[in-house]
């Protein structure tokens, strides 16, 4: 496996990274399959695993720090912090008070001392940036972190991060973890270049688009799927199922799966390091495999920018972030009063 520097920080990883999220209650509640899913990842050559707090609330990371046991000095570990761990309204966001806490409850899970690289896992408006970079700088200081990164940050706040670490003498973001897909190619705009101005690492997240393009979900077929299940508006939207059928006969000219032609897609751009895969079973895991050593030729790059222009959405993507000039229609209208004044 050819291995990637991770930005700047001169650890190598791999350009598959296993994502832990299907590991739990969410998706594969089989803790030994689980293990077994992760150790056939690590003999494949995979040196770099991704979880986070919030999955299966904390079932993940315990998973994750039972299969890494005499392991653990050959693998990148990464995790994350941010989202609701319980019902106090301070065990969430990005303040001091909690990181210092859910660090110490991630390392206890994880069963290590340290993690290789500790993730903000998503913007918090209510919280001073600086606030989240002095408590992570202490952290590093105190040898429990090795590197810190920011999930799905637009660019504008990976860019305003990086002006305070400097001018506060703070560690500063090495990582940034955004989603990234045939289907969701925005950060191609703004986001990739910033992180590549910043000598920052891409580890992206929903290559396969919420597995959409795994060629499972085509136009008037509605398989049975966790993801329907929970209401995922994704896997119904017309727009993105219409490009599915578009890339399809693409793949197979190429002679290739749909699965295989996206992830070659995602790890073919310069800035992208590494691309997350979340397998929840051995089978998924096989098949991602399979295709980790596919180049995608030039004309089928040409042909995937015919059908989704670089630098777009197809739609909208459930779980990414919607900074509050967005999701706060209140932020993007004048009182009506005002209005009517005017």
């Amino acid at each position: 496996m050819q291995y990637r520097t991770l930005g700047r920080t001169g650890i190598k990883v791999s350009p598959y990274c296993l994502g832990a999220m299907m590991f739990g209650a969410f998706g594969n509640t089989d803790h030994d399959d689980c293990i077994r899913i992760i150790h056939k990842a690590l003999d494949a050559g995979i040196n770099f695993v991704d979880t986070a707090d919030a999955y299966s609330r904390g079932e993940s990371e315990e998973i994750v720090g039972k299969a890494l046991k005499g392991r653990r000095d050959t693998i990148v570990l990464a995790t994350k912090a941010h989202f609701p761990m319980g019902d106090d309204p301070n065990q969430r966001g990005n303040s001091r008070r909690w990181l210092v806490r859910a660090l110490e409850d991630s390392l206890r899970r994880l069963q290590t001392d340290h993690v290789d690289l500790y993730q903000i896992h998503r913007p918090s408006p209510d919280t001073d940036v600086e606030e989240t970079l002095s408590a992570l700088t202490d952290l590093m200081r105190a040898g429990k972190v090795r590197a810190i990164g920011s999930s799905t940050f637009p660019a504008s706040e990976i860019v305003e991060a990086q002006w305070i670490a400097e001018r506060r003498g703070l560690a500063r973001f090495r990582t940034e973890q955004p989603p990234y897909s045939i289907l969701n190619r925005g950060i191609e705009r703004e986001v990739l270049p910033v992180c590549q101005s910043y000598g920052m690492g891409a580890m992206v997240w929903s290559p396969l688009a919420q597995g959409m393009l795994t060629g499972r979900y085509r136009k008037g077929q509605r398989p049975d799927s966790a993801r329907l299940k929970l209401g995922s508006k994704d896997l119904t939207d017309e727009r993105k199922l219409d490009v599915v059928e578009l890339l399809i006969p693409v793949a197979a000219e190429a002679g290739l799966s749909l699965t295989h032609m996206a992830m070659a897609f995602v790890v073919a751009h310069p800035a992208v390091t590494s691309a997350i895969i979340g397998p929840r079973t051995m089978e998924h895991l096989d098949d991602l495999l399979a295709g980790s050593e596919v180049i995608l030729e030039d004309q089928v790059l040409d042909r995937i920018d015919e059908i989704v222009p670089p630098g777009t959405d197809v739609g909208p993507l459930d779980a990414a972030y919607l900074p509050p000039a967005i999701a706060n229609a209140g932020l993007r209208r004048r009182p009506s009063a005002e209005r009517a004044a005017a």
